[in-house]
């Protein structure tokens, strides 16, 4: 390495990649982030990092990037070295470069007291410029083995264990029961804030480097689930977790009324021309209200902006957060503070401490039309949890279309019953320290095997499934572990 440059965060000011503006942003379903960024700007970025002799930012991340190494490299304009070092521990860093919440960034030492370094900008510059320059390339293996793997599901968690197996020399074929591969990166993420040339141009990549993709594909639908035992050595579960969590109250069967990801993904396979299936769901001229106040509710709100909404109103039952850190949230901790959505600054009602208790069809026409709600207050009810206390009952919000965005509780778990496969109470797929299930031989990754998460957990897990079955097919491997892991043996005993 050469010689850093310290004090750059004295010299230079925080400024990330901006985003467009948002009046012009939301008349189409063009990227939110500006196209276009200064390779001095991002240079400056990078001599901001202070090469910590205890790098938090590393540790903050989940998959461990190397992330003095890359922001040094940018500093001094080496990009391809710094693209080898991002793809050293992220199959896909642009997939987290674009929709992570950047935890590294809040890990910084900066973020102490300072604005911490512009982590996530750099990161997508990097890979940005590696596919400008035609850096990143097939990397099929020089040799095969004689094991086929099986991966079902084809997200991030699926697409790094793939790429990572299929490295190792395996035989891997994805299972997809959509048309088309990428699972969340694919239809979850909408448009605005994730162009889908992005996933396709990785799924050129790893069809060149020999992996198979079968799409509209169902493991225990038109796919047997037997086929796993029967056709692979071993299989990787990596379905996500895509049960919606629904509120059961009056009301509900009302017209109206869809999950974020039915509304999201309908609104994906327009943009792709593609057909949509059941009801249309379209927020043009409507009251919408988004129940759910995370990254899924701002995306449904985005979408509901581009459609042509009349009002779009986004209701949280927790409290608002606070813009500073209280005392009993210290850094490096990840800061609970608020902070505004892209889709926020693009213009929506936000509401915070607002209940849900009812959805009202107010002409009989068997669509909804309002909801009711409480606004509520919480107060801390000694050693239990939080009691709320109802402060203003019975609010109308004018609805025409509900998007319930409230989070997901399970995995579809039930195709894979019939091979013995044993479930926790949480809807998981249960598995040993190895990742692998009760059931020789299957194993599980990404939100299959650990719940709801992000998008750089999910590759970090498929990271780790992957070392552990080519370490349970061969006795060794030399697949690098994520960094929740890096203290495990890498040769069976």
């Amino acid at each position: 390495m050469a010689e850093r440059h310290p004090g750059g965060y004295r010299r230079h000011r925080r400024q990330p990649i901006g985003k467009r503006d948002p009046e012009e942003r939301k008349q189409d379903y063009e990227e939110v982030w500006e196209s276009e960024w200064d390779e001095e700007h991002l240079k400056e970025q990078g001599e901001r990092c202070m090469d910590c002799g205890t790098p938090t930012c590393m540790s903050g991340c989940p998959i461990g990037n190397i992330i003095p190494d890359w922001n040094d490299l940018v500093h001094r304009s080496d990009w391809k070295e710094a693209l080898e070092r991002l793809h050293a521990t992220n199959n896909f860093p642009e997939f987290t470069g674009y929709n992570c919440p950047a935890p590294c960034e809040n890990s910084c030492v900066l973020a102490y007291n300072d604005d911490p370094v512009t982590i996530k900008s750099i990161e997508r510059a990097i890979v940005d410029r590696g596919w400008e320059e035609g850096w990143i390339e097939p990397e099929p293996p020089q040799t095969r083995s004689d094991y086929a793997v099986a991966v079902v599901g084809s997200g991030p968690a699926g697409l790094s264990a793939a790429q990572q197996l299929n490295r190792a020399g395996h035989h891997v074929t994805v299972f997809e029961r959509a048309d088309e591969v990428g699972g969340l990166m694919r239809y979850g993420i909408p448009d605005q804030k994730f162009e889908k040339h992005r996933v396709q141009r990785r799924v050129d990549q790893l069809r060149a480097e020999g992996i198979t993709f079968e799409t509209n594909a169902e493991v225990g639908g038109n796919v047997p689930v037997e086929r796993l035992e029967d056709d692979f050595d071993a299989s990787v579960v990596a379905v996500g977790s895509q049960k919606p969590i629904d509120l059961d109250l009056p009301g509900r069967d009302l017209d109206g009324i869809h999950f974020a990801m039915d509304y999201l993904t309908q609104q994906n396979r327009r943009n792709a021309r593609k057909d949509v299936p059941g009801p249309d769901i379209d927020a043009e001229g409507k009251n919408v209200v988004v129940l759910g106040g995370g990254d899924t509710g701002a995306d449904c709100v985005a979408t509901a902006h581009r459609q042509g909404a009349k009002q779009v109103v986004q209701i949280e039952l927790l409290p608002k957060p606070p813009v500073e850190r209280p005392p009993d949230n210290p850094w490096p901790d990840q800061p609970q503070t608020y902070k505004k959505t892209y889709a926020q600054q693009e213009g929506a009602v936000e509401e915070y401490c607002v209940d849900t208790n009812e959805f009202v069809d107010q002409d009989g026409d068997g669509s909804v039309d309002a909801i009711l709600a409480d606004r509520i207050m919480w107060e801390e009810g000694g050693a239990g949890p939080p009691q709320k206390t109802v402060t203003q009952s019975n609010v109308q919000i004018d609805a025409d279309l509900v998007v319930l965005a409230v989070g997901f509780e399970a995995p579809e778990s039930s195709p894979f019953e019939p091979l013995g496969v044993a479930i926790n109470d949480d809807g998981t797929l249960a598995t040993d320290e190895t990742m692998m299930t009760n059931v020789d031989g299957v194993f599980a990754a990404g939100d299959a095997e650990m719940g709801p998460s992000l998008i750089v957990w999910a590759i970090g897990s498929g990271r780790d499934v992957a070392r552990h079955v080519d370490l349970h097919l061969t006795g060794e491997t030399d697949l690098p572990p994520s960094l929740e892991t890096s203290n495990e043996p890498i040769v069976s005993m």
